[in-house]
């Protein structure tokens, strides 16, 4: 024989007899928890990523992925600051930028960030210019005091293109009649669309020389803002920028500024994770159930086995194959169904919509995102294969050392 007797038995086991029925139907039910458990995971996890990623590729179409900016005072020599990051071949754009929490007045009031850019250098940082659903960012000149709005903040404000918005900040300036806030009239000339509430509704775009003259800060900015090649190495471009220039300086990457947001997100899919494990533990736990029952029934044939010759663990072995198997069968089915389900999920649920009438998929004039979007990661993927290997592999042993415990005498004595 080619391979050892305790995996050829355990194979053998694999196929029952017709008066074995039931314990056949529990494998199979083992076989479909550990399957469906594994597909539902990875289906889950495939679309609470692709929410992630549509999440932080929106925030990060108007987010910096890196800014350098002066320590409690406006950062004056901004060229040169744009001109050394540039330099560097790991920063694809970089562009001065003002940010200011002002009160916005039209026919009604709203907070919100206003923050002063160049247009002809915003396109290297952001695609503010690309999201524009009326009018034009290049409106925005200096001195003619002109303001892009988010599309819900112009909502939220009641104004339109042409109507003047009142910029009210918190600084304090002193007049013959006392010290009043600084404010200025700004007219509206576009308005943009980015399908990120906090930007869409919260922020407000001028030029950056029309916010010098409001905020009366001279030739200074705010700080620099930087768009790199690689995302993930933000924090170390902005601190080699930051130790190139003279002075204190403030450093911050996207990742930074949202670090609540995203560990917000991967604690929800880590418990979402944990909770449809539950679903491969019930496909294991059935696996147990069918294991018990198959060594209840095989009692004689443990016991001729161990006349025979065959040792407590090569009983034990036997078992342990047939209930692998049993669970590697159920984890690549699981594998395959759950790839399969994810990449076509939304035309299922398309499917489902055109059926039943029943909308499940969100609708374009309410949601910004309109689709399904989903993110399968090899990474989880290899995790839930071998969670459930070990899970099956571990429901194995129990019923194995009770099969191994068998006593030869006890067993055929009434045989």
């Amino acid at each position: 024989m080619l391979k050892p007797i305790s995996v050829a038995i355990g194979l053998r086991y694999l196929r029952a007899k017709r008066r074995n029925g039931f314990i056949s139907f529990i494998s199979f039910a083992s076989i479909a928890g550990i399957g469906l458990g594994v597909m539902a995971l990875i289906t889950t996890l495939a679309v609470m990523s692709g929410f992630q990623l549509e999440i932080r590729d929106r925030m990060l179409q108007m987010v910096a992925h890196a800014t350098v900016s002066a320590y409690g005072e406006p950062l004056q020599d901004w060229q040169y600051a744009v001109d050394t990051a540039l330099a560097d071949p790991r920063v694809a754009g970089a562009a001065p930028y003002i940010e200011k929490e002002a009160l916005l007045s039209g026919r009604r009031n709203q907070p919100a960030m206003v923050r002063g850019i160049l247009p002809e250098r915003e396109a290297t940082t952001s695609v503010l210019a690309d999201k524009m659903v009326a009018g034009e960012l290049d409106s925005l000149t200096p001195g003619s005091f002109n303001i892009v709005l988010g599309r819900e903040l112009a909502m939220w404000l009641g104004v339109d293109i042409g109507d003047s918005v009142i910029v009210t900040t918190s600084d304090i300036r002193s007049t013959p009649v006392g010290a009043v806030a600084q404010q200025k009239r700004f007219t509206v000339t576009g308005t943009y669309e980015i399908g990120h509430q906090e930007f869409d509704r919260g922020l407000a775009v001028a030029h950056v020389n029309d916010m010098q003259r409001l905020l009366r800060m001279g030739e200074g900015v705010t700080g620099v803002r930087l768009r790199l090649h690689d995302m993930d190495r933000a924090w170390d471009v902005a601190r080699d920028l930051a130790l190139k220039l003279e002075g204190p300086y403030n450093v911050s990457d996207w990742a930074t500024q949202n670090a609540n947001m995203f560990y917000a997100l991967k604690v929800e899919k880590t418990l979402v994770g944990l909770l449809l494990s539950l679903l491969i533990l019930l496909g294991a736990f059935n696996l147990v159930s069918s294991q018990v029952m198959l060594v209840t029934d095989k009692q004689a044939d443990i016991a001729i086995l161990r006349t025979l010759g065959l040792t407590p663990e090569g009983v034990m072995k036997v078992f342990m194959v047939q209930g692998s198997i049993i669970g590697i069968i159920g984890t690549v089915l699981g594998v395959i169904g759950g790839i399969l389900l994810t990449l076509n999920l939304e035309h299922i649920l398309l499917g489902i919509e055109r059926m039943t009438s029943f909308n499940l998929l969100p609708s374009a004039d309410v949601y910004y995102i309109t689709g399904l979007p989903t993110d399968m990661q090899a990474m989880d993927i290899v995790l839930i294969t071998g969670v459930a290997l070990v899970m099956a592999f571990l429901a194995t042993l129990y019923p194995a050392w009770r099969a191994a415990r068998t006593a030869p005498a006890e067993a055929l004595r009434y045989e």
